[in-house]
């Protein structure tokens, strides 16, 4: 069964940090991009950031980047994403999801797994 756990949400002050993991059974972990994408009330899903663990590829799209950076521990099949300077606008659900690796690089479309949802709120 392919599983894709995230965890580490919670509640902190603008300003403040999160770290997010994305942990990946079931599947080979080498094969796989990984990305996350977070969803707040009453607006579409994102992806804001992905990663290549095998070659170590990431992208950032324009409003985390800078603040937010994503890594993997391929030893341990896990994906993280560490948020600095948080915003209330950060405020939404956080998920990551997973695409098998066909090219270069990592995608925000055409996700072939998708884990449960961690929230992250980030108070004024």
């Amino acid at each position: 069964e392919v599983q894709l756990q995230a965890s580490g949400g919670g509640l902190v002050q603008a300003g403040g940090s999160l770290r997010l993991s994305c942990k990946v059974s079931g599947i080979t972990f080498d094969d796989y991009a990984i990305t996350w994408f977070r969803q707040a009330p009453g607006k579409e899903r994102e992806g804001i950031s992905c990663i290549s663990p095998t070659d170590g590829y990431r992208h950032y799209k324009d409003t985390v980047k800078g603040r937010f950076t994503i890594s993997s521990d391929n030893a341990k099949n896990t994906v993280y994403l560490q948020m600095n300077s948080l915003k209330p606008e950060d405020t939404a659900t956080y998920y990551c999801a997973a695409q098998v690796i066909v090219t270069a690089g990592c995608q925000y479309y055409g996700m072939d797994y998708w884990g449960e949802g961690t929230q992250v709120t980030v108070s004024s």
